[in-house]
C-alpha cells in the first residue's frame, strides 16, 4: 500500500538524495550534496518556498515531490506547481506518482484558495508526458520559455 503526506523533519535525507539520483539520471549532471541539502533544508525552514511531499510504502520513503505556489490574477488563488518529481527505480510504473498527484488533486479540491496543479517535463520525456496526460492533464496550452543564470 502507498501512502503521502507532507514530509516532515527527517525525511531531507531522502529527498537530498532523490534529487541527486534524479539530476543524474535525467539531465547527467552531479549536483553538489552540501548545496542540495542546503536547499531542501531552506524548502523546510521557509514553507513560503514550497511543501515537499513523499510516498511511502511500508515504513520506506519510496517517492518525493515539492510543491511551490504562483498567484494567479486570473483566478484569484494560487496554481500549485509540481517539482522535483522521483520516485525509487524499482517502485516505478506501480501507480506512485498517479497516488501522490491524486492526492495533491485532492487538496486543491478542498480549498477554495488553490486553483489548480500544473508541472513542466522535458520534451524528450516522453514516459513522464504519457503518465500526465493519462492522469488528465493538458500539456497544449503553454510553452514554457526561461532564462537562467
Amino acid at each position: 500500500m502507498i501512502t503521502v503526506r507532507k514530509a516532515k523533519p527527517g525525511d531531507e535525507n531522502s529527498i537530498v538524495d532523490f534529487q541527486i539520483r534524479m539530476s543524474r539520471e535525467t539531465e547527467q549532471i552531479d549536483l553538489d550534496r552540501d548545496i542540495v541539502n542546503k536547499g531542501v533544508n531552506a524548502v523546510f525552514n521557509n514553507l513560503e518556498k514550497g511543501i515537499y511531499f513523499v510516498a511511502e510504502s511500508g515504513n520506506k520513503i519510496i517517492a518525493s515531490l515539492m510543491i511551490t505556489f504562483e498567484w494567479s490574477d486570473w483566478r484569484n488563488g494560487n496554481v500549485y506547481w509540481i517539482h522535483s518529481v522521483y520516485v525509487l527505480p524499482e517502485f516505478r510504473k506501480k501507480d506512485v506518482f498517479k497516488t501522490m498527484y491524486l492526492h495533491l488533486k485532492n487538496i486543491v479540491q478542498k480549498d477554495e484558495n488553490i486553483r489548480g496543479l500544473r508541472l513542466y517535463v522535458d520534451k524528450t520525456n516522453t514516459n513522464a508526458r504519457k503518465v500526465y496526460e493519462t492522469l488528465g492533464m493538458d500539456g497544449e496550452h503553454y510553452l514554457l520559455f526561461e532564462w537562467m543564470k
